[in-house]
């Protein structure tokens, strides 16, 4: 893992190169950062650099041996510490650590580019439902691991990712080591929730603060990463709130979304065209739906028509519309105005209840059809 393989966080690599050149290193770091803003991916870049045998132009080679390994996560002086539990189908009594999870360690990394969430991490070890976390006997197998010399790199390190899994007493079994470490040892934890932390523990690690990825170069990677046109890009940046895992997730909920939008888009054609024969078919086949499936749909709306109106207000910037969603809603949005949001929106809601509370869908939905028909007439 390279710096220049990192979206985003330029200034921050910049930073950590600085400190390297002028011989300010850290033997304890920890790097805050959100969920999908790359400070894992950030650690090991780093990790890399350190021990990287021709580094050049502020990053490692990725080129020579060391460089190949750790990116791999297969260096014997890179040590990986992450929250486990015992998964599914095997005995509760065995005591899991972290080097048994580190095959489905790789190929996680390897899928994602080092960008996951502790739910993908617990669903790729197959731990079922329990809380992951980082044990005494981690703590123990992390001072054994540090005892020995260098195999093959100036620097030994351990990354601890998600340490706010560990227990207290693991926290106090690391604290002397990490007040009083062995020379050229690095301890780098990788952290999203700092506060949970032991005072201890926060009060000696120098911080590294990872920032949210900046919107512009968030578009520009999904403009080059996910072939996004540059509008569409520049929408969904704003949804992703400076993480590549939000903006993956926006990407989906939009590709699992076509069905409910074809639904959506044939109500208020039908709605507009005051076809009521139609929309009594229209609400036959929503009251097929599961009622989960009916809920999302509803929601949907609720979300389009709600966009539409801020194209009729004339503040399309805070309308996260893209696609055939935007061609759609820019085209129809002068039916939704002051005169019939709020009751639109209501109507929507009712019914979200209505289905929650087990209502009879070939009831509720011919109403709710025609019910809608009449609001987007009323302009």
């Amino acid at each position: 893992m390279q710096f220049k393989e990192i979206t985003g966080q330029q200034e921050t690599a910049a930073k950590l190169v600085q400190g390297v050149t002028r011989g300010r290193i850290s033997h304890a770091q920890l790097f805050i950062g959100g969920e999908g803003v790359g400070a894992l991916p950030l650690a090991i870049a780093y990790a890399q650099y350190l021990n990287c045998t021709d580094r050049r132009d502020g990053d490692s080679c990725g080129q020579c041996p060391s460089c190949r390994q750790i990116a791999q996560l297969a260096h014997p002086d890179v040590h990986f510490v992450f929250p486990v539990n015992t998964p599914k189908g095997k005995s509760s009594g065995e005591k899991p650590l972290s080097d048994a999870f580190l095959p489905q360690w790789r190929r996680l990394f390897e899928k994602t580019g080092g960008y996951f969430s502790e739910p993908m991490w617990y669903s790729a070890i197959e731990i079922d439902n329990k809380q992951g976390n980082i044990s005494t006997f981690e703590a123990d197998e992390i001072i054994r691991k540090l005892s020995f010399k260098a195999f093959e790199s100036e620097y030994k390190a351990v990354i601890i990712w998600l340490p706010e899994r560990m227990n207290t007493q693991a926290a106090n079994k690391l604290l002397k080591i990490i007040e009083e470490p062995w020379e050229k040892t690095l301890f780098l934890m990788v952290s999203e929730s700092p506060e949970r932390l032991l005072p201890t523990i926060l009060s000696r690690m120098q911080v590294v603060d990872v920032p949210a990825i900046a919107d512009e170069r968030m578009a520009a990677w999904l403009a080059a990463r996910k072939g996004l046109p540059t509008d569409d890009a520049a929408k969904v940046a704003r949804l992703a709130r400076g993480s590549i895992l939000e903006a993956s997730r926006v990407l989906e909920q939009r590709e699992s979304s076509d069905e409910y939008f074809e639904l959506f888009v044939r109500l208020m054609r039908l709605s507009y065209e005051d076809r009521h024969m139609e929309l009594l078919e229209w609400a036959e086949t929503v009251a097929a739906l599961g009622r989960e499936e009916q809920k999302q749909l509803l929601e949907n709306a609720i979300r389009l028509l709600r966009d539409s109106y801020m194209l009729t207000a004339g503040v399309e910037r805070i309308a996260y519309l893209f696609g055939r969603e935007y061609e759609f809603c820019r085209k129809f949005a002068p039916y939704v105005n002051n005169g019939n949001i709020e009751q639109l929106i209501a109507e929507m809601e009712l019914a979200i209840r209505q289905v929650a509370q087990n209502g009879n869908p070939r009831i509720l939905f011919p109403h709710f059809a025609l019910t809608i028909s009449k609001l987007i007439r009323k302009i």
